[in-house]
């Protein structure tokens, strides 16, 4: 069994085209989702080695996993910190004990 369910461009880089494909296939008689890059080039043109196969029967576990996902994880904005109270300077210290003598060394 073999099913292409999608493709996302991911880029082309020196002559090398690649993209994110999503599909159903069978391996050593095992079925299951198999999410690899896959290249187009003069040189080569197929799957590469850079993917992961979800079996079957673990697939309803990786489905919850994605689905709970939401856009603002997804946010390459940081969000400010809260702060309760202002923050300070710390304050300089001024003593013999700074480990620095009047002529600025130690």
């Amino acid at each position: 069994m073999e099913k292409e369910i999608g493709k996302i461009p991911k880029g082309e880089y020196q002559g090398t085209i690649t993209e994110i494909i999503v599909g159903i296939k069978e391996y050593n008689g095992r079925v299951g989702v198999d999410i690899r890059e896959f290249t187009q080039s003069e040189q080569y043109t197929g799957p590469t080695k850079k993917g992961l196969r979800i079996p079957a029967d673990k697939f309803e576990d990786f489905k919850t996993m994605i689905n709970s996902i939401q856009p603002s994880d997804l946010s390459t904005e940081t969000p400010a910190p809260i702060r309760s109270q202002p923050q300070s300077e710390p304050a300089a210290i001024d003593s013999d004990e700074a480990g620095i003598d009047e002529q600025g060394l130690m």
